[in-house]
């Protein structure tokens, strides 16, 4: 459970999501793990980088930041442009600072299965990113990786729109002295008129199906439809989709039924 930002936190709804995956057949062995209950894991792996001089303190507020930054693209993010990379440790901080990673002028480069290859030059393409903000939250760049680390992750499936934070997470396993997962970056659900969700995209919350009747072979013949793995969109069973051969995904924009998101279905 990724509740790292414990503010932004909804009470409940860790519970309500471990349901629905229930609710729909899924299963899991070991935990469920919540990053919450696993700061002392970042805060080793923070002091391991620091020990490396790879970590320096950015007391940077955003204004600061984009007054200096080159404008990103459309979709891009804000390159930090190192302000306090080499500043005077006597200098007094003007609030508290984030914790940021030292990275290379240098490419790091992901293979991804479904994606293909992406290359990053990390200084020019990120900028020295944080580890762990100026309130103390653990950024979510460190803690999955330390996630994934310890928990002897070997596959990262996941959506098309967090590929671009795979080069940064792959360096930093490599500055932990550990190799990186591979990854399969999927395309994201959109709704019928093929916009990406919004949390109040009317029948994108799996609860709101369930409330409307809606069976989890419905939902699990949609989705296998829109992974290749049967020809058409009808009522699967897990069992099923578990029998059919991996090689035979081949992903694709998934749009919501437009029966899904009739108004009856509204959050």
């Amino acid at each position: 459970m990724e509740d790292i930002d414990t503010p932004r936190v909804v009470a409940g709804s860790a519970a309500r999501i471990l349901d629905d995956l229930r609710w729909l057949g899924l299963e899991w062995k070991g935990g469920p793990f919540a990053q919450s209950e696993r700061l002392p894991r970042y805060e080793l792996a923070l002091a391991a980088l620091t020990a490396r001089g790879l970590v320096y303190p950015c007391d940077c507020s955003r204004a600061d930041i984009a007054r200096v930054a080159s404008a990103p693209h459309a979709g891009e993010e804000t390159v930090y442009p190192g302000i306090c990379r080499e500043r005077d440790p006597a200098r007094p901080m003007k609030r508290p600072p984030a914790l940021r990673l030292r990275v290379p002028d240098e490419n790091v480069s992901v293979d991804d299965s479904l994606a293909g290859v992406l290359s990053q030059n990390l200084a020019r393409d990120v900028g020295d990113f944080v580890l762990r903000r100026g309130d103390g939250v653990y950024a979510y760049q460190l803690a999955v990786v330390v996630d994934d680390l310890e928990m002897g992750i070997t596959d990262v499936v996941r959506g098309i729109d967090l590929l671009g934070s795979t080069p940064r997470q792959i360096f930093l396993a490599q500055m932990l002295d550990a190799g990186a997962p591979r990854y399969h970056h999927v395309p994201l659900v959109v709704d019928a008129h093929g916009e990406r969700l919004a949390k109040r995209t009317a029948g994108a919350h799996i609860r709101g199906l369930r409330e409307a009747g809606i069976t989890p072979e419905e939902i699990l013949g949609e989705l296998a439809h829109a992974l290749g793995l049967v020809a058409s969109p009808r009522p699967c069973a897990l069992s099923e989709l578990l029998a059919a051969s991996a090689e035979k995904i081949a992903p694709c924009t998934f749009r919501i039924p437009d029966r899904w998101s009739a108004p009856r279905l509204a959050p």
